[in-house]
């Protein structure tokens, strides 16, 4: 799998003119971490702890025996896009008892990415009730865990999607899939801004060119 930790990175700007904020969120244990990671040219910033027994009460591991860590706070990354563009990337905690976070990571958003496990699709209900209470432009991603249970057209229904609403497949822990990814999410705030007449499409315009 291709890894932020593989390539090579330039040497970053010391200042940016314009910054521009995505946040990733969905569920527990949905591979947000991972995302930020494989995708940011820097070594994120992660407030990951150590999962303990204490926890098992309050947050339901039955679906991810594997995982040891969660964020307690957020993930953030960078990808510089050009001398006065700068993209910020933020990834939210899933447990419900840190969805308090999610109003202020919001704020000031270019748009969301929905990040999906296939196996759990409810968990991501919330992440979409508050975006678009926020009124945020979103996509919605399916990581791949080994198998998808689903139909596109059955996640759709299961989520309730608008049929604007971008439906795609990625593997968070690859720098290409979560490229493409967000490039989907930039492509789909564009159609968005363009439809309604607006001029903020070119704030999105260094980041679909330049992230590629």
């Amino acid at each position: 799998m291709d890894s932020a930790t593989s390539d090579a990175r330039a040497p970053l700007g010391a200042t940016a003119d314009n910054g521009l904020k995505i946040v990733v969120v969905g569920g527990f244990g949905v591979g947000k971490t991972t995302m930020v990671r494989s995708v940011s040219e820097i070594r994120p910033l992660n407030t990951e702890e150590t999962m303990t027994q204490a926890g098992e009460s309050v947050d339901d591991i039955s679906e991810v025996r594997g995982k040891t860590a969660t964020t307690v706070a957020f993930d953030f990354g960078r990808i510089s896009l050009d001398t006065r563009n700068v993209l910020y990337l933020f990834g939210a905690p899933g447990q419900e008892r840190f969805w308090f976070l999610w109003d202020r990571l919001f704020s000031g958003t270019l748009g969301a990415v929905v990040l999906v496990d296939t196996r759990r699709i409810d968990d991501s209900w919330y992440a979409i009730d508050r975006l678009e209470h926020h009124g945020t432009p979103f996509i919605v991603a399916c990581n791949d865990f080994g198998g998808h249970p689903h139909t596109p057209q059955q996640i759709r229904e299961a989520l309730d999607l608008d049929p604007h609403v971008p439906l795609v497949d990625c593997d968070a822990r690859s720098r290409e899939s979560s490229k493409r990814v967000l490039i989907t999410l930039v492509e789909h705030i564009q159609s968005l801004y363009a439809a309604k007449g607006a001029g903020g499409a070119e704030a999105a315009e260094p980041v679909e060119e330049l992230i590629r």
